[in-house]
């Protein structure tokens, strides 16, 4: 796929794609049952509406990726572009590197494991999330959440955490501030600031060394 290929391999079943380079636009449109590795991506608008992808050992640049697919598993993936992973359900990713804004909004039933996740506004939106021995960077992650869960991870410039979301989260580093959580506890090493300005925000807060913070 050349840069001036478009809508290349729409509505198609059982796709099988490997050390190839895809530079085209709008590739992967509908389709199902798709693997792809070794692969090199750089394709604006790639694989939305997608039902069952495997990618592994690949590389992609692009807008709005993977918008509404679903069943998805990544494996050593790193990717860089906007708008990533939204509205996608049922997926898990593991050994991956994004570098991405806007990533995984209003996203369903996804689980994240080993990876590290630079951007702004992760995960807006989005229900039961999962991220375990990640690294998140950047500023108001997790927003508006429900049934979101992480499990030993670390965060860096991380500002405006966990608006409005209901969170179980295990944090090892410092997180910057940390503003209404509505609901479930937030364990983490330290924390700057925690902001409680709405009458909803009932989320726990427990710092290390056993200091606690609740609503009152």
């Amino acid at each position: 796929m050349t840069s001036l290929c478009r809508a290349a391999l729409w509505y198609s079943d059982g796709i099988e794609i490997t050390n190839t380079k895809m530079h085209g636009i709008k590739a992967l449109r509908e389709c199902s049952h798709v693997h792809i590795s070794n692969c090199d991506i750089i394709s604006p608008e790639f694989g939305w509406s997608v039902n069952g992808i495997k990618m592994s050992d690949c590389t992609a640049q692009s807008e709005y990726f993977m918008m509404r697919s679903e069943n998805l598993d990544f494996r050593n993936v790193e990717f860089k572009g906007k708008y990533s992973f939204q509205y996608i359900e049922n997926a898990e990713f593991d050994n991956c590197r994004f570098d991405t804004k806007d990533a995984f909004w209003h996203g369903k039933n996804i689980t994240v494991k080993n990876s590290v996740i630079k951007g702004e506004y992760f995960a807006w939106y989005s229900e039961n999330i999962t991220l375990i021995n990640c690294t998140v960077i950047g500023t108001q992650p997790f927003c508006y959440c429900k049934g979101l869960k992480l499990v030993n991870c670390r965060m860096e410039g991380c500002d405006l955490a966990f608006e409005k979301s209901f969170a179980e989260a295990e944090i090892v580093t410092r997180v910057d501030s940390i503003k209404n959580p509505y609901n479930g506890t937030i364990k983490v090493a330290d924390v700057g600031e925690i902001i409680r300005d709405d009458p909803k925000s009932d989320g726990e807060v427990i710092v290390s060394g056993g200091c606690r913070q609740k609503a009152v």
